[in-house]
C-alpha cells in the first residue's frame, strides 16, 4: 500500500510538473504581428520656422489625401503571455495651402515626417499592459508665403527623440473579434514639449495568418524650440480613421 501511494505522489507530482513546464513554454512562447495600415487624416494647428511669421493648418482628410505625395506606415509586434516588444514606423510626405491670416494672404506649406516609436510592456492585469518606450521624429517644413508686403519663403529640419509612457488594453471575443484600446504621453521637454496619443481599434482574425482592423488615431505634438534663423514651431494635431491589414507568425 506504501508503496502504491508513493507511486501516486510521484505520478501526481509528475504531472503538475508537466503542467507547470507547459504553463512556462506557453508563456515564454513569442508571436509575431506584422501590420501595415493606411491613416485617413484630418490636421490642424500651427506651424512657424525661422523669421518667418506662424501660419495656420486646416485641413481635412479629403484634403490632405489628394495633397499626398508619398506614405508608408508599418507596425511590428513580438508578444508573449508576459511581454510586448512594438515598432510602428510612419512616414507620410504632403503639401497643403496655409490659412489666410491678417499678415499672410495665402501660400503653401510642405512637410515631410518620419516618426519611429518602438516601446516595451509589460502585463499587470490579464488585460492591462503599461510600458516605456521612445519616438524618434525628424521633419522637414517648408513655407512658401505670400504676406501683405511681400513673398517669402525658407525651410529648415529638425530631430528630436520623445520618451513616452504607453498603457494598452486588448482582448478578444471567442478569438476571433479583436479589441485593443492604446494610450501614450510623452516628451517632456526632452524633445516636444507633450505629445501624446490615443488609439482604438475593432478587428476581425479571418485565420491564424490573417487578419484586419479599423479604429480611429489622435495624435497631438507641441514642439517648440529654437529663436530667430533656428526657430522650429510644429504645434499639429493630427487625427482620423485607420484601417490595418495584419499577419501573425
Amino acid at each position: 500500500m506504501k508503496i502504491k501511494g508513493i507511486a501516486a505522489v510521484i505520478i501526481v507530482f509528475c504531472f503538475m510538473g508537466s503542467t507547470v513546464i507547459a504553463q512556462e513554454k506557453e508563456s515564454s512562447k513569442w508571436h509575431y504581428l506584422a501590420e501595415v495600415y493606411l491613416m485617413f487624416p484630418t490636421m490642424s494647428g500651427d506651424v512657424a520656422i525661422a523669421n518667418l511669421p506662424a501660419v495656420e493648418i486646416d485641413a481635412d482628410a479629403g484634403s490632405i489625401l489628394s495633397h499626398l505625395k508619398m506614405g508608408a506606415m508599418f507596425y511590428l509586434e513580438a508578444t508573449n503571455n508576459d511581454w510586448a516588444i512594438t515598432s510602428d514606423l510612419l512616414y507620410m510626405k504632403l503639401e497643403q495651402g496655409v490659412v489666410p491670416s491678417t499678415l499672410v494672404t495665402g501660400g503653401d506649406a510642405t512637410m515631410k515626417e518620419t516618426a519611429w516609436e518602438v516601446d516595451g510592456l509589460k502585463r499587470v492585469m490579464p488585460y492591462l499592459e503599461v510600458g516605456v518606450g521612445g519616438r524618434i521624429v525628424s521633419l522637414y517644413t517648408g513655407l512658401d508665403l505670400e504676406t501683405i508686403l511681400n513673398q517669402r519663403s525658407g525651410s529648415l529640419t529638425k530631430t528630436w527623440f520623445d520618451p513616452v509612457i504607453v498603457v494598452r488594453t486588448k482582448g478578444t471575443i471567442k478569438e476571433k473579434w479583436l479589441l485593443q484600446f492604446r494610450g501614450d504621453i510623452g516628451g517632456f521637454g526632452v524633445g516636444s514639449e507633450l505629445s501624446w496619443q490615443l488609439q482604438a481599434y475593432a478587428g476581425y482574425r479571418f485565420s491564424k495568418l490573417f487578419q484586419t482592423t479599423i479604429g480611429y488615431r489622435y495624435i497631438s505634438i507641441d514642439y517648440d524650440k529654437g529663436n530667430g534663423a533656428d526657430r522650429f514651431l510644429y504645434d499639429v494635431d493630427t487625427y482620423g480613421p485607420v484601417v490595418r491589414l495584419g499577419f501573425n507568425f
